[in-house]
């Protein structure tokens, strides 16, 4: 039997429709919750107009609603408003959500704080970076994913929701990959019988024609991309920002604050922003003497660290189930002058840096491991 309304088929040629499955037609048929979810960026608006009018093409009778995870200092400041401005465009609720614990900005600190204190006790062999990474972004997961479906499983309950979000295959490869929808764990609660899926419904478009979408929309782009010439919106500051998007990001007077602070705490940490790339090397000129001179100091140290880490054997480097074995007395001897290089070069204190203490920190791992 033929189903009530057209689907789009998930393949790589692209196209302004709205992508579906018919797990998603089923859900709206049914009148599943829609929550558009909202950055201030160009994709989710794009996203929203498009999900919006399609919506209302099928006859979909549920409750729509626009969401924003607010991640604080990193934000650019026009973000908010922007989504602001879209709710009012679609007359839809903006529902804004922050995560309890702190901010981004939080997050990383209080990461960093945490990183310290376990290599201190030796809870891991290799000092661990404050900032999320492409492969572990925490700040996607726990700050917008998490945050954003506790709450709609909280407004929403006895609900099917579905989470929608504009990415779109041609940003990364990763997303190149990602499905049209997929079931959500995290909107799955039994307590308030709900269930969900994130949907992806703008996942074929190209850049082109979301901007040349919104332009017949009539409605005005974020001054990222307007005025200082970003690619695209997220975090002012993001780990995965292109240098181009970071120096347009330091342009704008308002991130110049949060742009210091980031500095500081890679020169703290001795860890960079980006992987290749020290985030006070994007703008140093916003930067004091001092400041500056700090920036200098950390990439020394940061070498010694590396260097000190590079000489640990690789059968001691962590792995899933680490420790694995206890080191002879000789690997210990050198994983304690590893860990008072580290210590030195980053300025922390640290305990086992004895020999016969290292070992029976070990033999204590190892029988909590078992």
């Amino acid at each position: 039997m033929a189903h009530p309304f057209p689907l789009f088929e998930s393949i790589w040629t692209p196209s302004r429709e709205v992508a579906v499955t018919p797990e998603v037609m089923a859900a709206l048929t049914s009148g599943a919750v829609v929550a558009i979810g909202v950055s201030g960026g160009k994709d989710s608006a794009a996203a929203a107009f498009a999900t919006t009018d399609y919506l209302d093409g099928i006859g979909h009778r549920g409750t729509r609603v626009l969401i924003h995870s607010d991640l604080g200092r990193v934000e650019w400041r026009q973000s908010l408003p922007v989504c602001e401005g879209l709710s009012r465009e679609l007359g839809l609720e903006l529902i804004v959500v922050r995560r309890e614990r702190g901010d981004l900005l939080d997050r990383w600190q209080v990461r960093w704080e945490n990183n310290i204190r376990r290599y201190a006790q030796l809870e891991c062999v290799k000092l661990i970076m404050p900032w999320s990474t492409a492969s572990m972004r925490f700040c996607t997961s726990e700050l917008k994913t998490a945050v954003i479906s506790r709450a709609l499983v909280q407004r929403f309950p006895n609900q099917t929701i579905l989470s929608a979000a504009g990415i779109r295959r041609q940003e990364s490869p990763k997303r190149a990959k990602a499905p049209v929808a997929r079931e959500q764990p995290k909107l799955r609660n039994l307590t308030q019988h709900t269930c969900g899926f994130d949907w992806h419904p703008i996942l074929e478009w190209t850049t082109q024609q979301v901007f040349e979408y919104l332009e017949q929309k009539q409605f005005p782009l974020h001054e990222a991309y307007q005025v200082y010439g970003s690619a695209r919106v997220s975090c002012c500051f993001c780990i995965l920002s292109s240098l181009h998007d970071l120096r347009a990001a330091a342009r704008c007077e308002t991130n110049h604050e949060i742009y210091r602070v980031l500095v500081r705490l890679e020169a703290e940490s001795t860890f960079p922003f980006q992987p290749a790339r020290w985030l006070g090397d994007v703008a140093a000129h916003l930067l004091s003497e001092e400041e500056r001179s700090l920036v200098v100091q950390a990439k020394e140290r940061s070498k010694r660290r590396e260097a000190a880490e590079s000489r640990i054997p690789e059968h001691l480097l962590y792995t899933e189930g680490w420790p694995r074995c206890v080191p002879t007395r000789a690997e210990a001897c050198l994983l304690c002058d590893i860990r008072q290089t580290v210590a030195c070069a980053v300025g922390i204190e640290v305990d086992y840096t004895d020999p016969e203490q290292l070992i029976g920190r070990y033999e204590e791992l190892r029988a909590e491991a078992a």
